[in-house]
């Protein structure tokens, strides 16, 4: 989803988008509880380029490893107990 400024319109325009290149510029990151809601506030930003020109703002959803359950969890934490054994093993050379 991105949100495209133009004037003093804003407007919501729905992906897939091919090629986001020229978009990347900043991050702001918020939490929130659905999609919609990052769509309210992602529509009460102001137009961030200051001479008025039009620009774009593209919402993404990021996940954190919590998102994915209780297994990948578990594999995760397998890893890095693994990958910290081998450490000290290394150590202990």
């Amino acid at each position: 989803m991105r949100i495209q400024y133009s004037g003093g319109k804003r407007i919501l325009v729905d992906g897939p988008f091919a090629e986001t290149k020229e978009l990347i510029a900043s991050y702001t990151f918020i939490q929130v509880k659905s999609r919609e809601e990052a769509l309210e506030w992602t529509a009460r930003f102001p137009n961030p380029v200051t001479d008025g020109n039009e620009c774009q703002i593209e919402v993404r959803q990021l996940c954190e490893l919590e998102d994915f359950g209780p297994v990948i969890l578990w594999n995760a934490f397998a890893r890095w107990e693994s990958q910290r054994r081998r450490n000290e093993r290394r150590k202990e050379l």
